[in-house]
């Protein structure tokens, strides 16, 4: 092997070394994107269930009114899940991206510096959209105590709400 071989060699295997150290921290992040979509898919499943409990007559045996009340805020829970599911997925593709471009820029000396701070700013981003909307449904989830059958103060404070 000739001695401007071994400098290629050595040069692209220090690109690949530099091109993986780079990418180690967002593939963190991915991981920290994916648990987070974890538990956001949990709740919704929760969610899903409960409405589905509820319409089909299973489950506490509520008013007809407080029934109403309880399917509405599990459909704006829903909503509200959903999209923090989607923000944050986007945020997980757009991560992908900036893995992605690391790599062809280590690799071929691309000048991606722009295009990587970019997509890392539009990942936090989607990943903020996304653990605000799933502040949000924590809180009407949270907002919603446990009834018992038989107990109408849903009924009463939705009624003094108006």
């Amino acid at each position: 092997m000739s001695a401007s071989n071994a400098v290629m060699v050595a040069d692209s295997t220090h690109a690949v070394a530099t091109a993986i150290q780079l990418a180690l921290t967002p593939v963190f992040l991915l991981m920290g994107i994916a648990a987070i979509l974890n538990v956001i898919s949990g709740r919704l499943s929760r969610i899903v269930d409960r409405g589905r409990a509820l319409s089909e007559g299973r489950g506490a045996s509520l008013p007809a009114e407080a029934l109403a009340i309880e399917l509405q805020t599990l459909e704006r829970r829903r909503r509200w899940t959903s999209v923090a599911m989607a923000a944050c997925t986007v945020a997980a593709l757009v991560v992908c991206a900036v893995i992605a471009a690391l790599f062809v820029e280590a690799m071929f000396s691309a000048p991606l510096e722009g295009l990587i701070g970019a997509l890392f700013t539009g990942a936090m981003l989607a990943l903020m959209i996304g653990l605000a909307f799933f502040m949000r449904e924590v809180h009407l989830g949270t907002n919603n105590r446990i009834r018992t059958p038989g107990d109408d103060s849903l009924l009463r404070s939705d009624r003094a709400g108006r």
